[in-house]
C-alpha cells in the first residue's frame, strides 16, 4: 500500500499531498473534538492530553486513510481538470520495458521486416 501511495505522489504531485494532508487534519481535528466534547478514552490515550490522544487515534486510521487517498485523488484531479479546461500530463512510466518502444524500436522492426531470409544450406536447422 506505501509503494502505491507513493505512485499516486508521483503522478498526481500536489493533488495527491494536498489531499492526504486534508484527510490527515479533518480526522485529527475530528478526534480532538469528539475528545473535548467528552468521549471517554480508556486505555493508554485516556491519561494524555487531548491533541496525543487525537494523533493517537488518528494514527491508528493510517490504512483507512491511505485507501481514501488513493480513491478520492483520482477523482478530484479529473474534477479539477474538467473546472480548469485543462488536460490531465500523461501518465510517468517506470516501466524500462516500455522506454525501449520509441522510435529506435520502430526502425528496428521495420529492418527486421525487410531483411533477406538466412540462406539454407539444405540440412533440416530444426534439429
Amino acid at each position: 500500500m506505501k509503494k502505491r501511495l507513493e505512485t499516486l505522489f508521483a503522478e498526481f504531485g500536489a493533488i495527491a499531498i494536498t489531499i492526504y494532508f486534508t484527510i490527515f487534519g479533518l480526522t485529527l481535528g475530528s478526534f480532538a473534538i469528539a475528545l473535548n466534547a467528552g468521549l471517554e478514552v480508556e486505555g493508554v490515550a485516556g491519561g494524555t492530553g487531548t491533541l496525543a490522544a487525537a494523533w493517537v487515534a488518528t494514527k491508528l486510521t493510517q490504512p483507512l486513510r491511505i485507501i481514501a487517498t488513493i480513491v478520492l485523488t483520482p477523482i478530484v484531479a479529473g474534477i479539477i481538470h474538467r473546472i480548469r479546461g485543462t488536460t490531465p500530463e500523461p501518465k510517468r512510466s517506470t516501466d524500462t520495458a516500455t522506454e525501449t518502444t520509441g522510435e529506435g524500436a520502430t526502425e528496428a522492426a521495420d529492418a527486421a521486416d525487410v531483411a533477406p531470409p538466412a540462406a539454407s544450406s539444405g540440412e533440416d536447422e530444426t534439429r
